[in-house]
């Protein structure tokens, strides 16, 4: 596996893969690599790529008052996970290599990215695909691999790519959960055991409005109310945000529409936010 930090010799690695035949496949992350990016390397794999993962904490998705410089960074485990997982390339820029002092370009997309995370977090995506858009035109690989686990990122980098004709396959792999049912995530390093369990309210609001949706139950409504009320018993857990909406628009729906609609909650536990989501 090459480990690289610069954006030519970057370039220059995800050209001698093309030269050679190989399709490459990119998966952006944050770093503090988990379950649930190894089910993704190894979805990539499967179908035939060369996966490169990026490892690079990126300081123009994090908002003034986030967690970005607590945010957990572990180069040397993470090249060791990669190596294991059987990815091509790491690929681990510094922040002045991605974003030299001069740098002054951001992308945002005004329609997916508003609702939910885009009311809570309003520079996120917009950090997201100024870094993701800079990686693709670096690396140009194939395909884009990305978690369920994050479905109003899937959205949002869906219709950039589309408006700007970027002929990219996107492949994107299940939430991966613990045993205990919580979803795999960095933050999840920042709970303590009191705090865990709190959070798995979370989990079993979503089954729960699955299971109704499920037995007919098509009033989101009724279904918000009732996972609202299941997560309510944790004192220690705030509710960001609660909704039904179109898996591809973002857009908040009464009338749930099996095979397109999702619940997708952001919540705190005291100090750390998470988020989930789960298909109806």
């Amino acid at each position: 596996m090459q480990k690289i930090d610069t954006l030519a010799a970057m370039r220059a690695a995800a050209e001698n893969f093309r030269t050679e035949g190989q399709k490459v496949a990119l998966l952006p992350t944050l770093g503090a690599l988990h379950a649930g990016h190894a089910s993704l390397i190894r979805l990539a794999r499967g179908r035939g790529f060369e996966v490169v993962v990026s490892v690079f904490v990126n300081p123009l998705q994090f908002g003034a008052n986030e967690d970005f410089a607590k945010y957990p960074r572990q180069a040397a485990a993470d090249a060791s996970f990669c190596e294991r997982e059987g990815a091509a390339a790491m690929f681990a820029p510094s922040a002045e290599e991605m974003f030299p002092r001069n740098f002054s370009l951001q992308v945002s997309e005004d329609r997916v990215s508003k609702p939910l995370c885009g009311v809570s977090r309003p520079g996120l995506f917009r950090g997201v695909l100024t870094c993701w858009l800079k990686l693709l035109h670096v690396v140009q690989p194939h395909a884009l691999v990305m978690g369920e686990k994050d479905a109003q990122q899937i959205a949002v980098v869906r219709k950039a790519l589309a408006d700007l004709s970027l002929p990219l396959e996107i492949l994107s792999g299940p939430t991966v959960r613990e045993a205990d049912g919580l979803a795999v995530s960095a933050r999840n390093g920042y709970l303590t055991p009191t705090q865990r369990e709190e959070a798995l309210v979370v989990n079993r609001a979503l089954l729960r409005a699955k299971e109704m949706v499920d037995g007919g139950v098509r009033s989101a409504d009724r279904v918000v109310a009732e996972a609202t009320h299941i997560m309510a018993q944790k004192r220690r857990l705030r509710v960001i945000y609660i909704g039904i909406v179109h898996r591809d628009t973002m857009e908040a729906q009464r009338e749930i529409t099996p095979g397109q609609s999702l619940m997708a909650v952001a919540f705190w536990v005291d100090e750390v936010r998470l988020t989930d989501n789960i298909a109806l």
